[in-house]
């Protein structure tokens, strides 16, 4: 039977989403432990999630970084060369992940392996030394990455905009800079690794094909850790930046511009996420949304624009991000604009708002594929302190959100005064 290429292919509009329990126990000494079981394939990650990210540095940027980069460079034990062996060994892969609020070790292996990896993996979280030699190399290497994204448009825009909405003293304004790690210390990394990670309590994920048997593995290995106490937050944060409107770097050589603009929102938990993600999704968050439409396929000024909501634990914001041809500068953030003011004052089309709906359930559910995505879905859940259904109601959260509701958003939320307009380039 020939197909008809002139009619779409009938589909099912995704209404529910019913998504494997996480279950929750804790380790003798009162460690808690979250697995997310999912027998597809004989292979699992265990992650050891710590509050000990920027917002924990205490003033001295770059030291979770470092902190947690370090604990691969050696132990009492074992060289770095060693421990890399070692996971080598049995298949496993190993992650050391520096965040906003938190930081990470996380191991991928084959389930059969992980009374194999779990040694290695306390030995790093309780007997570092944080070698002088492995810690040059790392710095020299951080340095020469950081010298080399100071000299892109897209990396310093980035930058800028972070440091102008938060303040450059803020945790989540803070950043690397060339002065900053050349001046940092083994001994910074270090005092950072003790107040947050050394004898303090964590919380470990379980994922893939995980039974009782694996949770009595990381019993018996971390179960017996002593704990000094839960971290502080020692740090007295400063007052949130009074933001320039208007920030411009001229880079004369540079042919193209890279432009980011935005504001501070909320986090997670506001009752208005749900209506503001559908807002960003229509405005530039999709393929199809309307910034994509109107600046790369009507004007052609762009590859791709985009607009994101990004959520920490205590802090959240809304950014527009694109890079365009330098003389195109001006119109592009000009009609960025109209798209904004087409929000507030035009009722999104039903057939629109129906269209971006169906394409936020699929990749919603489209991002549940495998148990690891799973959980780092759970992680919002268990980490932030969301309600238990955040995760099941995604979807009608998403379908409740009307054309009036989108217009007050993008009003309450999107007013041209509160953006801030950072350009690295020209216009």
């Amino acid at each position: 039977m020939l197909l008809d290429r002139t009619q779409s292919p009938s589909f099912q509009a995704i209404h529910e989403v019913r998504l494997p329990a996480v279950q929750s126990t804790t380790l003798a000494n009162g460690l808690p432990v979250h697995l997310v079981s999912v027998h597809q394939q004989p292979v699992m990650r265990i992650e050891c999630i710590f509050d000990a990210g920027t917002w924990y540095e205490n003033g001295q940027a770059g030291a979770a970084f470092f902190a947690m980069k370090m604990l691969a460079e050696g132990t009492a034990g074992h060289s770095s060369a060693q421990i890399s062996e070692y996971f080598d060994r049995y298949g496993a892969f190993l992650e050391l992940n520096a965040g906003p609020d938190r930081c990470s070790v996380v191991v991928y292996c084959l389930t059969r392996h992980l009374a194999d990896v779990l040694p290695m993996v306390k030995e790093m979280l309780t007997e570092p030394v944080f070698p002088e030699k492995e810690f040059e190399d790392l710095r020299n290497i951080t340095l020469q990455n950081l010298r080399v994204n100071l000299e892109k448009n897209a990396y310093v825009a980035g930058v800028l905009f972070r440091e102008n909405l938060f303040g450059k003293a803020h945790p989540y304004g803070r950043t690397q800079r060339p002065e900053v790690v050349e001046q940092i210390t083994r001994t910074d990394i270090a005092g950072h690794f003790d107040r947050t990670i050394r004898n303090r309590p964590f919380q470990v994920l379980l994922a893939g094909h995980v039974t009782e048997a694996e949770v009595a593995l990381v019993d018996h290995y971390f179960g017996s850790m002593t704990f000094a106490g839960s971290v502080t937050d020692t740090e007295t944060l400063p007052e949130l930046a009074t933001s320039q409107p208007v920030i411009l770097a001229e880079k004369a050589e540079s042919l193209q511009s890279s432009i980011r603009m935005g504001r501070r929102l909320f986090t997670r938990d506001h009752p208005d996420f749900f209506p503001m993600l559908v807002t960003n999704e229509l405005l530039g968050g999709y393929f199809g949304s309307r910034l994509m439409k109107n600046i790369r396929e009507e004007k052609g000024f762009t590859y791709g624009i985009s607009s994101n909501l990004i959520s920490f634990r205590h802090e959240g914001y809304f950014l527009i991000g694109t890079d365009v041809k330098k003389e195109f500068t001006q119109q592009t953030l000009d009609e960025t604009r109209k798209e904004i003011r087409r929000l507030q004052t035009e009722l999104v089309p039903a057939d629109e708002l129906e269209t971006v709906k169906n394409f936020m359930a699929g990749e919603f559910v489209g991002s549940l594929n495998t148990p690891f995505e799973i959980a780092d879905r759970y992680k919002l859940i268990l980490l932030d302190g969301l309600p238990t259904d955040f995760l099941t109601n995604y979807v009608a959260n998403i379908r409740s959100v009307s054309a009036e509701t989108i217009a007050q958003m993008a009003t309450r939320y999107l007013t041209e005064n509160d953006l801030i307009e950072v350009v690295v380039g020209g216009k």
